[in-house]
């Protein structure tokens, strides 16, 4: 079975209009498609009547529908779409392509007013919606957001994540039910306990584990501060997750780490955790599903590794907002490409890590929020990532946010948000708006 993404052109109309230019935009249009999305679906010549429209969509069981006015069409077109599908849609309209006193050409936007009034009347009010030309950049750019949407919505349904260890005391808004998670993220969630870890990691023998070793110094860039004891362990520590991870088929995992692996292990699980995202299992701290679900969410619009921390710092001046954890962050979101190690701020064991993350012209602050009534909400805000030194001892990423720093902290807190966020390297806004409303979840915008 592919794993490829079905998405289809729907091109509707009536041959009434201009047919010469709505063939023009047709093709343009499917050049934008492809240049977007090459595996996209589409008719060989626009759907101007519902006999063809139906022959084309009996033969396509699509994930994503693209549905464009080519030129007016009545309600009956959207109608025949939504008695077939139940995937997300996108509603296309074509600005007129020439006003110039004569003939309306294509009439795409009344069309598009008969569509969107038939689905508001059968409750399908979570359509994507465009305006614009094949030729407009803008255009391109928000079916590459629905895009990774709609795609980020169908790679959760094959998502299974781990909680490892429970939530320390006062840390709840971490924990999660497996029926939410599957109810609402379509997500499966299994739970074991740290100790099981922790007793696979001493179950290995001396030299075992040494290929970890090779990984934390290629990945760091100061690994012989550590005593070698502490590198020995962490190198059975993350040799025990990388096997738990590929037996079970966990693609993001939450772990407990404090108090446990300091007076139980004997060596910081943060060094793991941090590793782990650079090896594409999204990981968090502290035992915070919903972190771990948001870290998920941002490396699948990004394609990048995302940091995790909390909210400890604003700086109503410069407009800042401080992030930071006390040793976990991914290696590659390292300052200068040098990923210090160094010992727990609190513990005073090692290793974890200890640097400064590096400067990005657009991040996305990002979080996966649950309600009191088990329903969820997406915080998103946008800023850069600065290029400033460590601030504290431990990981720190210091974002200057595009909308007021004091009012977005005052509103979050008042607004009871939990203490965890990613920071997402790059400008993935638009497509958490479209993913909320894909899938039914409030979006709060700061």
């Amino acid at each position: 079975m592919s794993n490829v993404m079905q998405v289809m052109y729907v091109p509707v109309g009536v041959p009434t209009f201009d047919l010469a230019v709505a063939q023009d935009q047709f093709e343009k249009s499917i050049a934008l498609l492809k240049r977007v999305y090459p595996q996209v679906i589409v008719p060989e010549e626009p759907l101007l009547t519902i006999q063809k429209l139906n022959a084309f969509l009996d033969a396509n069981t699509p994930d994503f529908v693209i549905v464009q006015n080519i030129t007016f069409a009545n309600s009956a077109y959207i109608s025949e779409v939504l008695m077939r599908f139940s995937c997300p849609l996108m509603l296309w309209t074509l600005t007129e392509p020439v006003v110039d006193g004569a003939r309306l050409r294509l009439n795409s936007l009344t069309g598009a007013y008969s569509a969107a009034n038939t689905m508001m009347l059968l409750g399908k009010d979570d359509f994507l919606y465009v305006l614009g030309s094949p030729e407009d950049e803008l255009v391109a750019m928000k079916i590459k957001n629905a895009l990774g949407a709609v795609g980020l919505k169908n790679a959760l349904k094959t998502l299974k994540m781990a909680a490892i260890g429970h939530t320390p005391q006062g840390f709840g808004f971490g924990r999660a039910l497996d029926s939410e998670l599957l109810n609402t993220f379509s997500v499966r969630l299994e739970s074991i306990e740290a100790r099981q870890l922790m007793d696979k990691a001493r179950s290995y023998k001396e030299g075992e584990s040494d290929q970890y070793k090779t990984l934390l110094e290629q990945s760091s860039c100061n690994c012989s501060t550590i005593p070698d004891e502490r590198i020995d362990g962490f190198a059975h520590l993350m040799h025990a997750h990388m096997d738990y991870v590929k037996e079970n088929g966990i693609g993001a995992l939450a772990s407990r780490c404090w108090p446990d692996y300091f007076t139980d292990y004997g060596t910081p699980v943060c060094a793991v955790l941090s590793l782990l995202n650079d090896e594409g299992v999204v990981s968090s701290c502290e035992s915070d599903i919903y972190g771990a679900l948001s870290l998920f969410v941002a490396k699948q619009l990004t394609n990048k590794s995302s940091f995790f921390g909390d909210p400890v710092h604003m700086d109503e001046k410069a407009g800042t907002i401080t992030y930071w954890h006390c040793g976990m962050a991914a290696p590659s979101l390292a300052q200068n490409g040098c990923a210090c190690i160094g010992v727990h701020p609190n513990r005073k064991i090692g290793p974890v890590m200890d640097f400064a993350c590096s400067a990005e012209e657009e991040v996305t602050v990002f979080r996966v929020g649950r309600k009191p009534d088990g329903t969820f909400r997406l915080f998103a805000a946008q800023g850069s990532a600065l290029d400033v030194p460590k601030q504290f001892s431990g990981t720190s990423v210091v974002v200057k946010t595009c909308s007021d720093a004091r009012a977005i902290v005052e509103q979050s807190v008042v607004a009871g948000w939990e203490p965890h966020f990613v920071v997402a390297y790059g400008n993935i806004l638009e497509a958490l708006a479209m993913f909320a409303k894909i899938m039914g979840i409030e979006f709060c915008k700061y």
